[in-house]
């Protein structure tokens, strides 16, 4: 069912666990497949200076976010914004697509993220 990239990623996720310092944090859940996703992120000059996860789910959402870290970690909050569902699942080489609603969540979770810094950050303006 899944690709040796996506096995891959299962088999050896990047970036995982929690920052201690965390500036914000984005969740997401999948209803259908039960997966949560927790993102943490550290800003720096208003760019992803670190970014982790947690995930409890299916292979995909684990795959998922963890291609996601990669490519959102060193962007802009404008550019990490503008990551998709189907940029993550075309960085793995493809998922299947019963999958990609379902477990490919992580995106939800960092722009879920990005909001509550924003929101912070005027909230402390």
């Amino acid at each position: 069912m899944y690709n040796d990239q996506v096995m891959e990623r299962l088999r050896n996720p990047r970036n995982v666990g929690k920052i201690a310092e965390a500036d914000t944090m984005g969740e997401a859940t999948s209803r259908e497949d039960a997966d949560i996703i927790d993102i943490y992120i550290k800003v720096q000059d208003n760019a992803i200076a670190d970014i982790t996860f947690q995930t409890f789910g299916c292979a995909a959402a684990i795959a998922t976010s963890s291609m996601l870290t990669e490519l959102a970690k060193g962007k802009t909050l404008e550019d990490a914004e503008q990551i998709t569902q189907q940029d993550v699942a075309d960085a793995l080489g493809g998922i299947p697509e019963w999958k990609m609603s379902c477990s490919n969540i992580a995106c939800d979770a960092l722009r879920d993220a990005i909001e509550y810094y924003r929101e912070q950050s005027t909230l402390r303006s």
